[in-house]
């Protein structure tokens, strides 16, 4: 499935920010480093890398974008994550480290900017872009490159009032960008994958997980998985000609049994805002039960109005 771009020609998206965490401290790095799946041993300070956080079982507590501000200060934010829910993984584990967590989420702004010559846009107002995984500085905000799939998407963060002028672009809502991210298979942590999944599910693994950096929690669970090369379950892109479902998570039937869980839906293209017309979803999927050739319904007798997007 290809994201529509005709809906997002360079468009903003404004929201609260969730999660906005400052790290400091001597012990700051080499903390998270033990903790976080991705590697910040990295040469520039100005890094952004995205990462995830993990129980002992493997398992999906959150994500964020760790942003090296210096050696001994680390910011993180996070789409979904809950601020809370980070700091309470982040504190079960400091004993002796010197480590401080202050929560800055309050009063800060998020501006998407996606959609074609999203980048262009950016680069207007800063000058030049960011390198590749890096980050820029303007002022009190922080600009960086987002994690909205197949679009070009940028993330503008400032304290409340801050955030650019978007008069010139259209303005859209989180709707509007929610179906562009289900579109693209994006899912967010942990509202749609959450704690009873493991990232290899939904192919966190490929873009969220080093295999090379060394220990942190979950790191065992995560070597095994690569060695047996294959999960049970994964998270596929569905669709189907129907009213997006009233709620999420749902059953998904197939022949009388339940071969998956639809766990995110909206509508489709040129339909955003409807309510109704062609959908499309995210599906965490059995690839032992199902067949992928047929359809897929909301219950055991209901109709099969879905179809994988997938290749399984």
């Amino acid at each position: 499935m290809i994201v529509d771009e005709d809906i997002f020609p360079c468009a903003a998206v404004r929201q609260p920010v969730l999660t906005w965490l400052r790290v400091t401290g001597e012990d700051a790095r080499s903390f998270l480093q033990g903790q976080f799946t991705q590697d910040l041993r990295v040469a520039r300070k100005d890094a952004v890398v995205h990462g995830l956080w993990l129980n002992q079982k493997g398992k999906l507590v959150a994500d964020s974008h760790a942003l090296l501000a210096g050696e001994n200060e680390v910011f993180l934010w996070s789409e979904a994550s809950p601020e809370a829910v980070i700091v309470e993984r982040l504190e079960a584990y400091i004993i002796a480290d010197d480590v401080v967590l202050e929560p800055l989420a309050a009063g800060w702004t998020r501006t998407t900017i996606a959609g074609r010559g999203a980048a262009d846009w950016v680069k207007a107002r800063l000058g030049e872009l960011p390198p590749e995984g890096c980050f820029a500085r303007v002022g009190d905000a922080w600009v960086f490159r987002g994690r909205q799939g197949a679009l070009d998407a940028w993330e503008w963060l400032a304290p409340k009032g801050g955030g650019p002028d978007v008069s010139d672009i259209q303005q859209l809502d989180t709707q509007a960008l929610a179906q562009a991210r289900v579109a693209a298979g994006v899912a967010l942590i942990p509202t749609e994958i959450g704690a009873g999944d493991l990232p290899n599910e939904a192919g966190l693994d490929v873009t969220a997980v080093s295999y090379s950096k060394g220990c942190y929690l979950g790191q065992e669970v995560m070597a095994r998985l690569k060695s047996m090369g294959r999960v049970r379950r994964r998270l596929l892109r569905v669709s189907g000609a129907v009213a997006v479902p009233p709620s999420c998570p749902v059953s998904l039937w197939q022949g009388g049994k339940a071969v998956g869980e639809l766990r995110v839906a909206a509508v489709a293209g040129a339909d955003v805002g409807a309510g109704e017309g062609r959908c499309v979803g995210l599906a965490m999927i059995n690839l032992f039960n199902v067949d992928a050739g047929a359809g897929l319904a909301l219950s055991v007798d209901g109709s099969a109005d879905w179809r994988l997007e997938e290749q399984i």
